[in-house]
């Protein structure tokens, strides 16, 4: 619910209600025509929203608010393309005062004109997210792909990392399988969604924010603030979740200890796909987790109203044939602007799903198969900002496999913003200075008769009619200035873990933003198996930043398959700083912390600690340590 005061809930269930609406639209080109209760067409305005379809409860919903209004306002309709509707509804309090609740932010899809009337209709910046989604293989956490879908689609986000990373598996690290059906940054939201075990809306100031099922009721609706309604007689709720793993072809089942209601079926979702098998069991069952609050009874009817409710908040409903005690959700919901407020909450029966076995709840999605010889893409772009110091750093990975031995060529492009450090440069600077000389001649030959008082006027007559003479100087000066330096940008390809040392492309630029271009034809690809290509990169002389979103690279060839499975290995690196070892030196206790990152991308830490305190003897010489690159 839309935080409001106490003495707005208590205003809002009275028996009469004082209150009125206003709004303002506002052009692309930052125009605004402002409009009050007098302006809107009696019984022609509503707002509706939903989170879910008409029959069950859904994770991972991405829909679109909509609005529709009728104003007496003379405006042109074909100034309105983009244009933007903000309403506010106005409620009088015991007090005298108002209250207003802002209604939301619609962007005009269709404007048409009678003779005294425009019509409009319009719906949130969801719609925005309809833009094709070229990143196909993509690493980061949930809020890594909201803020890539946020940046590429121009809507701001409603939480922080921090609120994000709190949910269930929101401080995972996620992996978009190649093989999917995204097609639009919607899809990805979609997805991101129901990983979290919750949906997306668009809220009243216009931004994405996540939603989840609750548990909590926010406000009771009484048998006298309902015109009608009507209750089912069961309780809609889920003790399993399954989701297809498109590796195997096969449809996983989690259940609660208790498997007696209905089974959210997740299908092919491409976050899903990488990690081992204990990975995705956590994950799912965190997604359990999140939906086992669901326990709704569903209904629908026709209340008085609370323009505060919002999607996802959970009532009570007492009086006449509801239960008091039990709650139920805002699956959807229509506002009529002077009129009533239609609720509603959609659910299955869990009793007709008893009669299913266990292989009937696996309903499996639909499976993308490969088929031989085709041309395969696979596509990457980054879900995180990049830093680029003086230390490799990875900024692509792109996991790939063959059915067939064959060929594949690397291209990509990153865009990189470049502060190169400032060079001091010198150089001597040389001229001719011309100096004029007293000759020691006047220009005055008379006597030197006159009294005291011509004294002083003659030696300023001699001063000015005094000849000179022009000398030349040549002067050498040393100049020293500050300017814009060269950064060097080394990049390092590699294959399987494996540096390819035959190529290593530079680049030198002053500081600004920079496109690199890359490419790589990857030779004899090995069938059958998964083949991890990596691009790091590192810079001298200055530091590099690439933006999310500034990284796009891809990989194609024929015959191109998902990442196959793991093959049980684990790669482990150690390193250490160089040092040398004198006489008499003794060890302290030792204690030494390892990082493992599997090929799923699944990361564990270790540790093991040296107890004892060994004694090392005299070297006759130091000892020095190589040190390796510092990879995953």
């Amino acid at each position: 619910m839309y935080p409001v005061s106490e003495a707005f809930l208590q205003a809002v269930q009275g028996n009469t209600r004082k209150y009125y609406w206003t709004g303002k639209i506002t052009t692309a080109g930052g125009v605004e025509y402002p409009f009050d209760q007098e302006d809107i067409v009696k019984g022609s305005g509503y707002i509706t929203a939903q989170c879910c379809g008409n029959s069950e409860i859904e994770l991972g919903a991405v829909y679109a608010a909509e609005m529709g209004i009728s104003l007496f306002l003379d405006i042109d309709r074909y100034t309105l393309e983009d244009a933007e509707v903000e309403l506010s509804y106005h409620l009088r309090l015991n007090s005298g005062a108002y209250e207003t609740v802002p209604m939301g932010i619609f962007e005009v899809s269709e404007a048409n004109r009678t003779a005294h009337v425009l019509e409009l209709k319009a719906y949130d910046r969801m719609l925005r997210f309809d833009r094709t989604f070229n990143g196909f293989e993509t690493i980061g956490t949930a809020y890594g792909m909201m803020e890539l879908c946020s940046t590429a689609c121009g809507v701001e986000l409603a939480q922080t990392q921090a609120e994000i990373e709190a949910l269930p598996n929101g401080s995972e690290l996620l992996s978009i399988y190649p093989e999917n059906d995204i097609e639009t940054y919607r899809d990805v939201l979609y997805f991101t969604a129901q990983v979290l075990g919750g949906f997306f809306c668009i809220n009243r100031a216009g931004k994405l924010e996540f939603r989840q099922y609750g548990e909590t009721p926010v406000m009771e609706i009484l048998q006298k603030h309902r015109f009608s309604s009507s209750f089912s007689d069961f309780v809609t709720r889920y003790t399993a979740v399954s989701s297809t793993n498109l590796r195997t072809q096969t449809s996983e089942y989690y259940a609660l200890e208790t498997d007696d209601g209905l089974t959210m079926n997740l299908g092919v979702n491409p976050l899903l796909q990488f990690g081992l098998e204990e990975t995705r069991a956590e994950l799912c069952g965190n997604i359990l987790d999140a939906l086992s609050k669901v326990n709704y009874v569903p209904f629908d009817s026709d209340t008085i109203g609370n323009p505060a409710l919002d999607l996802g908040d959970v009532l009570t409903f007492s009086g006449g044939q509801a239960d008091a005690g039990q709650i139920t959700c805002v699956t959807s919901f229509t506002v009529k602007i002077g009129g009533r407020q239609s609720l509603k909450c959609v659910g299955k029966n869990p009793r007709l799903s008893q009669a299913k076995s266990k292989n009937d709840k696996n309903i499996s999605g639909l499976l993308n198969q490969i088929e031989a010889g085709k041309i395969g893409i696979h596509t990457f772009t980054n879900a995180s900002e990049y830093i680029i110091g003086e230390t490799k750093v990875r900024i692509i990975s792109i996991e790939f496999a063959s059915k067939e031995e064959n060929h594949a060529q690397f291209f990509g492009q990153v865009v990189v913003d470049v502060a190169a450090d400032p060079a001091a440069r010198s150089a001597n600077a040389s001229g001719t200075i011309v100096i004029p000389f007293p000759s020691g001649n006047t220009g005055d030959s008379g006597g030197t008769s006159g009294g005291a008082a011509d004294t002083e006027n003659d030696s300023e007559d001699d001063a000015d009619n005094e000849e000179t003479t022009d000398i030349s100087v040549d002067v050498i000066l040393p100049v020293t200035w500050t300017e814009d330096g060269k950064a060097v940008c080394h990049v390092t390809f590699e294959l399987n873990n494996t540096e390819i040392l035959l190529h290593h492309p530079v680049e030198t630029w002053h500081s600004g933003k920079h496109i690199l271009s890359l490419y790589y034809p990857i030779e004899n690809i090995v069938p059958n198996i998964t083949n991890t290509f990596n691009v790091y990169l590192r810079m001298e002389d200055g530091s590099g930043s690439v933006g999310i979103g500034d990284c796009i690279a891809s990989i194609s060839g024929q015959a191109m398959a998902a990442a196959a499975a793991w093959d049980g290995r684990i790669d482990i690196e150690e390193t250490a700083a160089l040092f040398s070892v004198g006489g008499g030196l003794q060890i302290k206790n030792v204690t030494d912390v390892m990082a493992v990152e599997t090929m799923e991308l699944v990361q564990r830490s270790y540790s093991d600690t040296l107890a004892e305190k060994p004694k090392l003897g005299a070297f006759c010489r130091p000892v020095t340590l190589p040190v390796s690159s510092d990879t995953e």
